[in-house]
């Protein structure tokens, strides 16, 4: 599968409105698009996917190695892969855009805002591709997609002042029917504000959709293997899915139903957890729904199945959902499933955001005995832990839950601020887990 990197010159660029027309654009001239996402964001790819109809694939050095991220994008299919990227180009020292353009060697096309600028469109992006001679990156910015840009004199103005070797690839026209809202934690979720079809149909027309298809390349080398994978017949895993549990990665699914039965289960619209032998509750907004959260069946099924063993693993929001107590930003106070020793408070501002790396300790549970995991944290909340706690892991990088630890455990329930992907392993250990207990 042939793709491409949409890079940005910084954070706020317009990257996910820029990488939405460019989806648009291919496929109304006939291409199967791949959404993709360079960085650990959850919000971005809802939005790809409420676009495109197909989920979008994650992409990130540290998350997954380059042999992870390698499989990852071999994973998906289409014609022609567009990949968003995160904060600026070369911004990120666990993983920027440039490190996933060069680990799959892609092309970049360069965002770049062009709303008070015509010859320093061209300069700004000459520079971004003379720069990673100069820093040694194996980088190839190939030309322009211009954001916020007029037709007429101000289009041509820019095209005429690209050096030969920077192709213009369009632009987007300013339109404030072209801005997705947006609040703590990012935009807002794609099924939830999903840009008008009419308004991104008419940006994708000015988008030069051929020519980025034709710079578009298939990543080198031969095919990646896959993760070895045995699935535990009549083992079953339940999941939660819906607004509150809603930050998880397509791989994590995929990698889960390779190794088990996974069954979904929707707190929010009231049902139960569905007998299983382990159970994961992905991050989301819980706070957001704290006051249904409570009322449901689904949580007291929780802290029954913890009490009596059943491996329980949540993440941030998953986490938070097990606590004893979640307090809103508004003051209010509402009761969760009290499986894990700790009260969690949101705040205004946010609290970590890091990538992460956890090592584990002699309390991890066995299947993640003497291992290390990478993932990422970014949460507004932060969580009053009991004076009893304890805690799977040592954090090597990042915040964690309380004095770089993470993974709060107790029964056979862990929750941890750190968000995993499936190339981590923290997925086969939760089934492994899953079929000791």
């Amino acid at each position: 599968m042939r793709g491409v990197v949409l890079g940005g010159t910084s954070s706020g660029v317009g990257k996910t409105v820029a990488a939405l027309a460019a989806m648009r654009a291919l496929e109304s001239a006939g291409y199967a698009v791949q959404p993709a996402k360079a960085g650990p964001d959850f919000i971005d790819p809802s939005h790809h996917e409420a676009i495109t109809g197909t989920p979008s694939r994650t992409l990130d050095c540290w998350l997954e190695g380059k042999a992870g991220l390698r499989r990852n994008y071999d994973r998906g299919s289409g014609d022609v892969c567009v990949v968003e990227g995160v904060m600026g180009l070369y911004d990120g020292d666990g993983s920027s855009t440039a490190m996933v353009a060069a680990a799959l060697d892609l092309p970049v096309v360069l965002v770049v805002d062009g709303k008070a600028g015509m010859e320093s469109v061209a300069a700004t992006a000459l520079g971004f591709r003379e720069f990673a001679d100069r820093v040694g990156r194996d980088v190839e910015v190939a030309g322009v997609l211009v954001q916020r840009a007029h037709g007429g004199r101000h289009a041509a103005g820019i095209r005429e002042a690209l050096p030969e070797e920077l192709s213009y690839f369009g632009r987007i026209p300013p339109s404030e029917d072209l801005e997705i809202p947006d609040r703590h934690l990012g935009l807002h979720m794609g099924e939830e504000a999903a840009l008008p079809r009419e308004a991104l149909d008419e940006a994708a027309e000015t988008v030069r959709a051929d020519r980025i298809a034709t710079i578009a390349r298939a990543p080198p080398g031969p095919e990646r293997s896959e993760l070895p994978a045995r699935n535990r017949e009549g083992l079953r895993i339940a999941v939660a899915r819906d607004s509150a549990f809603s930050f998880w990665y397509p791989a994590t699914l995929e990698r889960l139903r390779d190794l088990a039965g996974v069954e979904t289960f929707s707190p929010l619209a009231g049902d139960d957890v569905p007998p299983a032998d382990g159970v994961y509750l992905p991050g989301g907004y819980p706070e957001l729904h704290a006051g249904r959260l409570s009322g449901s069946p689904a949580l007291t099924t929780l802290a029954e199945r913890a009490a009596n063993g059943v491996p329980v693993l949540g993440e941030c929001g998953g986490m938070m959902a097990l606590a004893e107590s979640l307090t809103t930003a508004d003051g209010e106070t509402h009761g969760m499933a009290g499986v894990l020793p700790a009260a969690v408070e949101m705040h205004d501002r946010y609290q970590a955001l890091d990538h992460v790396e956890l090592v584990a300790t002699d309390t991890a549970p066995e299947p993640m005995a003497d291992g290390t995991y990478r993932g990422h944290e970014f949460h507004y909340s932060t969580a009053d832990v009991g004076r009893d706690a304890s805690f799977a892991f040592d954090v090597e990088r990042g915040d964690g839950i309380h004095e770089e630890q993470d993974g709060l455990i107790e029964y056979a329930t862990l929750g941890q601020y750190t968000h995993c992907h499936a190339e981590s392993g923290a997925f086969d250990a939760l089934v492994e887990w899953a079929s000791e207990s």
